[in-house]
């Protein structure tokens, strides 16, 4: 077992678990451009859900930064976001709380509807399709597929990590909110690291709006995010009339928007 000499600094200060398709693009950009703020291992690291033997210690070492204080003497926090790490299983999330009791996690909720068709083009594109020659009946296999209907599941996400983590070490962001009010976002997200939010008030007002897509094939790109069909909208908004319930239940939070028939933004 890897266990390295550990000091007071030898912590994972800050986790980004998700969810996919939701803004987490956005928020390491803006996150990236922070003085205070590193990610060793870039965005997507995914050492705890790959592979059969995570090691707490490993993952630690491998996202220590070569610095802990900024040029002006502040504190630098060091983490990564992986939005996979939402449906992460309870052992592990138990494993990186008692190797960082302390960490601050955040997650990004966005529409469940219109976040399981955004991951079902992604989804094509890596098919080697375009979203034109997939069939209605390929979307459907995909939005009941086990993987998109956890990731959708937020209320399960919430409680598994609740389950190991006090709630208030854990912010839930909207990607409503990421739209609307980005600043009020970035705020909270600092308060919540602990790291001085006047960086993020300097940052100009066409900084903080811009949409971060993923990358995709150029031919798809140049026609555009295409429009839920209207053919999968009464399917989708049934599988997930009952999640969306639970989760408004579980959070101080009215989301029965998402239950209404959706008109899809650009993807975060």
């Amino acid at each position: 077992m890897y266990s390295p000499t550990r000091h007071a600094e030898d912590v994972v200060d800050f986790l980004g678990i998700g969810a996919q398709k939701c803004g987490t693009s956005w928020l390491h950009r803006q996150m990236s451009r922070h003085p205070q703020v590193t990610f060793p291992k870039g965005k997507e690291y995914h050492y705890w859900d790959t592979g059969e033997h995570p090691d707490a210690d490993m993952w630690v070492s491998s996202l220590q930064p070569s610095r802990r204080t900024t040029p002006d003497g502040r504190r630098v926090v060091t983490g990564e976001i992986t939005p996979a790490y939402a449906i992460l299983p309870t052992e592990r999330i138990r494993a990186i709380r008692e190797r960082c009791p302390d960490i601050r996690i955040f997650i990004s909720l966005r529409n469940p509807v219109e976040r399981a068709w955004s991951a079902a083009l992604m989804a094509v594109v890596r098919s080697e399709m375009t979203p034109i020659e997939a069939s209605d009946q390929w979307f459907l296999d995909h939005f009941r597929s086990f993987a998109s209907m956890a990731r959708g599941d937020y209320a399960s996400c919430l409680e598994r990590w609740w389950s190991e983590f006090p709630r208030d070490q854990l912010l839930v962001i909207f990607s409503d909110d990421i739209a609307a009010r980005p600043a009020d976002v970035l705020q909270s997200l600092a308060t919540h690291l602990g790291i001085d939010g006047a960086d993020f008030a300097s940052l100009p007002e066409s900084t903080i709006r811009e949409l971060v897509r993923t990358k995709i094939r150029p031919s798809v790109a140049a026609s555009g995010t295409p429009a839920l069909r209207p053919t999968l909208v009464g399917p989708l908004l049934e599988m997930y009339a009952e999640p969306i319930d639970r989760l408004q239940r579980l959070i101080d939070r009215d989301v029965s928007h998402w239950r209404l028939p959706p008109a899809l933004p650009q993807s975060l």
